[in-house]
């Protein structure tokens, strides 16, 4: 567990140095675009944060590569480096997209590429679904499962990028509550060694979005863009890939050594990666059918989006944003809470988990309903929001 906490300080330490060079330069050489019509903000902010994310999440990964304890990770060099060179490949396009704003198929097309990548030669694959014993079929199913999935999470979490803050605090609980379920998941199954590819990828993440979150709190210095919402999104995609992905049915629900139920234990390995990421998927589900029914592109630009939402029911941006950060702590703590009861053979096994969600998510209900002002003054300013898709 140190390993993991150095990596955590590590990286949230170079990527507060980096982020904080970055928007000094681009204060220094104006590299930032002008105003949109659909933008909310109306001061010219740099979205150059994603290039210190990455910089940050690539100097812990050369940092693992000398270190012992992380030498299982790099037991297949081709896998990590056909996640960072996918990773770097959709940076590249998110800092092209904040500055020249790319045509949405262009991105689509860089962002399957960079999933394809991943795939195909980093060999990360969904294989196995631990629901009733499910298994994919063949390779070409599991390598288009594993695509479309990597694709889906990049753009659920590009997609709730609206607010300052917003997706840094957001990633950061989600990440933070699958690292912990990553860890006891390898315990329960008996693995020699808790150092795994998932674990790190998700420890590397909590340490980025401490060291963005400082510059990215509103009023936000500087936004991550596109460039750090699609590299977040793909990084949590591989880390659930990695550890879910690869659990064979025979693992979960009738092996004893969970000692939980069947049915809890056949779904949880599952359900968890996707609860973490409840709210944006939910967020890019509306935004997809909403735009597809009016005769549109799924990516077209519209501001509908959740956060939006509650700013027209009153909320301040900094409110929701902090709404939006219990959501995704209570729902996913909730199913973290199931299983640990399920694995540890608490009494009632997963009831106090459902408790604490069903009291979580009705507290968290009414302050969404019932917001802290109704109406904004006409001489309130303008919440800076980030940009999104």
């Amino acid at each position: 567990m140190k390993q993991y906490v150095f990596t955590i300080l590590f990286t949230a330490a170079i990527t507060f140095a980096l982020s904080w060079t970055v928007w000094r330069l681009s204060l220094k050489y104006k590299l930032y675009p002008g105003i949109r019509e659909r933008d909310v903000h109306k001061t010219p902010t740099p979205r150059l944060g994603g290039i210190a994310m990455f910089l940050g999440v690539a100097a812990a990964f050369v940092v693992s590569s000398q270190h012992p304890f992380f030498a299982t990770i790099w037991n297949n060099p081709a896998q990590v480096w056909a996640i960072l060179g996918a990773t770097f490949l959709i940076v590249l396009i998110g800092v092209a997209d904040d500055i020249w704003d790319l045509d949405w198929m262009i991105k689509l097309g860089a962002q399957f590429l960079a999933a394809g990548i991943i795939a195909w030669f980093g060999e990360l694959q969904i294989y196995s679904l631990p629901i009733g014993g499910i298994a994919i079929g063949s390779s070409w199913m599991s390598f288009t499962l594993t695509v479309f999935s990597i694709v889906i999470v990049m753009n659920a979490v590009n997609f709730i990028d609206g607010l300052d803050g917003l997706v840094a605090g957001v990633c950061l609980i989600a990440n933070a509550v699958f690292f912990a379920y990553s860890y006891m998941l390898v315990r329960d199954l008996g693995a020699s060694t808790f150092f795994n590819l998932a674990s790190f990828i998700a420890a590397v993440l909590i340490g980025t979005c401490i060291g963005f979150l400082p510059l990215n709190w509103s009023p936000a210095k500087l936004f991550m863009g596109d460039s750090g919402a699609l590299m977040l999104g793909l990084l949590m995609a591989c880390s659930a890939i990695a550890i879910t992905g690869n659990i064979t049915p025979a693992m979960v629900g009738d092996n004893d050594e969970f000692g939980r139920s069947q049915l809890l234990g056949a779904f949880i390995p599952i359900l968890l990666p996707v609860v973490v990421v409840l709210l944006p998927l939910l967020d890019f589900g509306l935004a997809v059918v909403r735009r597809m029914s009016k005769g549109k592109s799924p990516f077209s630009p519209d501001r509908k989006h959740l956060h939006h939402r509650m700013l027209d029911m009153g909320h301040s941006d900094r409110d929701a944003v902090i709404i939006f950060y219990a959501w995704t702590a209570i729902v996913s703590l909730a199913v973290l809470l199931m299983y640990i009861g399920t694995s540890e053979g608490w009494p009632g096994d997963y009831l106090l988990g459902v408790a604490f969600g069903v009291v979580g998510a009705a507290a968290c209900l009414v302050v969404t309903l019932l917001p802290s002002r109704r109406h904004t003054p006409a001489s309130a300013p303008e919440p800076v929001l980030e940009d999104a898709a």
